[in-house]
């Protein structure tokens, strides 16, 4: 706790990209109103956990770590605790009633106001305020608190470019917790990536839970991906182009051209498959069928040269056979991946899937299919890393290794992360490009020998989309 001085704030974010940009954009609120970050929880004056609710281990990782905030607070009564995020959203009276000790519930659109929300509690006592979603999400003041977020790399900077979800999933909670979809206008988003450029980023990545529809809320008739992925491609300064995440079943020509043609858009797809069964993915609402879904995935690798591609898988769906889980197994050797997050089901509180109680698979049957699942998984990035031996490869440096700080660390654009040994002549410094040679492999890395420092030669390393 500061004795004397400015007041401390310590932020902790459960869940995902969107999370984490939540989590920079509300560090960014307080240190504008006068708060400083620590790293340490026990010297802050404010906690703020940020929440998601998307699995259940997630929601017991947060009440445990809620939990134990309990007696830090009897010692500390001065400490102010806060819960934000999906979980606030959705739990805000449970969370109050489970813990009495938090003094600030609020949800995912009311973020930026936290400040203003630990002020009114330190004068009048605990809140809840958890606003609906709003009906646009764009505008200056998304820009500006966007802008004003806290990064840990100062060169790299998360773009959300729609907030909401306007899909079914059965399994999934955030069309209930996020709202429907709404999207900002590209000239909202140009201008905020080239103000992001001209501070120095030149790495961006476009948030969206699915980035794929995005525009369609603002045309009425067709997405406009394609065009923002050419656009701020365009934007001068900026060197890498990312997004998350797409659905499969709105993966469109005009997408996989974008990609193929502007040389900015990284080398890397992520296109959630979640099962292999068709009879499953019906179940959960998903939209496409495993032929449909491995037709564009080969469009994509057919037409962006020397693609990544990683998903997400979900084992033990309600219903899933054993059938069922052999075609996943399947699907996932055909298409390869470079690399999965693999899940066991969740059922979230609200969704259809959660209802289908009847059908939930047994445990131990679920926990030896993911397993299987691993094997297959482990196989395929092991080959694909592997693959990536004796090649040079264009790496943006994150600085020192957290791990082993000899060693430094960065990204290639196919999102693969590397290792590799400093050199005393050639300074990498946070935020710099290196040529890297990979020398050796593991499962969900790389390592690698510094060989240049500076740009690679912009080269034609794509090839047309036949069709398109």
């Amino acid at each position: 706790m500061s004795a004397a001085g400015p007041r401390t704030f310590h932020i902790r974010t459960f869940g995902c990209q969107m999370n984490d940009h939540d989590s920079e954009r509300l560090a960014g609120a307080l240190v504008a109103d006068g708060l400083v970050a620590v790293d340490d929880l026990e010297s802050a004056d404010v906690i703020v956990f940020n929440t998601c609710c998307i699995r259940e281990n997630a929601d017991n990782k947060f009440y445990g770590h809620l939990g134990n905030l309990k007696e830090l607070r009897s010692r500390h009564p001065e400490l102010q605790i806060a819960v934000g995020g999906c979980l606030a959203q959705m739990e805000k009276e449970t969370i109050r009633q489970r813990a009495a000790h938090v003094d600030v519930v609020f949800g995912t659109h009311n973020l930026t106001e936290a400040p203003a929300l630990l002020r009114r509690a330190a004068l009048s006592g605990p809140l809840v305020e958890v606003p609906d979603a709003p009906e646009r999400a764009d505008g200056p003041d998304e820009r500006q608190t966007a802008l004003a977020a806290v990064r840990d790399l100062p060169h790299a900077a998360w773009v959300t470019i729609q907030s909401g979800c306007d899909n079914s999933c059965s399994f999934c909670i955030v069309p209930t917790v996020r709202g429907s979809e709404v999207s900002r206008t590209p000239v909202d988003l140009i201008e905020e990536v080239s103000v992001l450029a001209r501070r120095g980023v030149t790495e961006v990545t476009l948030l969206g839970q699915n980035v794929n529809s995005y525009g369609r809320d603002l045309t009425r008739r067709r997405p406009l991906f394609a065009e923002l992925l050419r656009s701020i491609g365009a934007v001068e300064g900026i060197r890498r182009v990312r997004f998350t995440s797409p659905h499969p079943k709105d993966l469109r020509p005009e997408t996989i051209a974008a990609m193929a043609e502007t040389p900015e858009v990284c080398d890397h797809l992520h296109l959630p498959l979640q099962t292999g069964s068709d009879a499953v993915l019906s179940a959960m609402r998903r939209g496409y069928t495993a032929e449909r879904y491995l037709s564009r995935l080969e469009a994509a690798r057919g037409a962006v040269c020397d693609l990544a591609v990683t998903t997400d898988l979900i084992v033990g769906f309600p219903g899933e056979s054993e059938r069922d889980f052999e075609r996943t197994l399947e699907v996932v050797a055909e298409a390869d991946y470079d690399s999965a997050y693999t899940f066991i089901f969740s059922p979230r509180p609200g969704t259809r899937a959660a209802a289908m109680v009847d059908r939930f698979v047994p445990e131990e049957v679920v926990a030896d299919r993911y397993a299987r699942l691993r094997q297959v998984v482990d196989r395929s990035s092991r080959s694909r890393y592997a693959a990536r031996i004796g090649r040079v490869e264009e790496v943006l440096s994150e600085g020192p290794s957290k791990r082993n700080p000899a060693l430094f660390t960065g990204r290639t654009g196919q999102n693969k992360l590397i290792h590799f040994s400093p050199v005393e002549e050639l300074p990498t410094p946070v935020g710099s490009y290196a040529d890297v040679e990979v020398t050796g492999a593991a499962a969900h890395h790389l390592v690698g020998t510094l060989r240049k420092v500076g740009a690679l030669p912009v080269h034609a390393k794509r090839i047309p989309v036949a069709g398109a």
